[in-house]
């Protein structure tokens, strides 16, 4: 029996998801493709200028919106920021520190706070 490899590639989608940013944003050839495992390393090894570019000034998508924030993408959508943001207006935000920006990242820590607890937790009875 001979086994043949076949190329794996995804869709633009979910090609733009695992290089962090927003398939909108990203060149026409870029969304009308497809992507290979390897252009996909490949991107990621040596991006080029337009991936650098978008990586540095957006618009991003929500999970790096809400990373750079440090809220989850839940507290992203109750603050009411649904849309993508720019590196811009995210320093904006970090400066202005509207109400419901503090209150998610306080929600955020404690949440990270008691997942830290349980870890320990959990670690302390597996050395019982």
């Amino acid at each position: 029996m001979k086994s043949h490899q076949t190329t794996q590639t995804m869709k633009p989608a979910t090609a733009a998801k695992k290089l962090g940013v927003y398939l909108p944003a990203t060149p026409a050839e870029f969304q009308e493709g497809v992507v290979s495992r390897a252009e996909l390393n490949e991107l990621q090894a040596d991006p080029p200028e337009w991936l650098r570019e978008l990586r540095r000034n957006g618009p991003h998508p929500r999970p790096v919106v809400a990373a750079k924030l440090g809220v989850s993408i839940a507290g992203l959508a109750r603050g009411g920021m649904t849309e993508p943001l720019t590196t811009e207006q995210i320093e904006t935000l970090k400066q202005e520190r509207p109400e419901w920006l503090e209150k998610e990242q306080a929600t955020q820590a404690e949440v990270r706070k008691e997942a830290a607890r349980l870890k320990e937790k959990k670690a302390e009875a597996e050395d019982s």
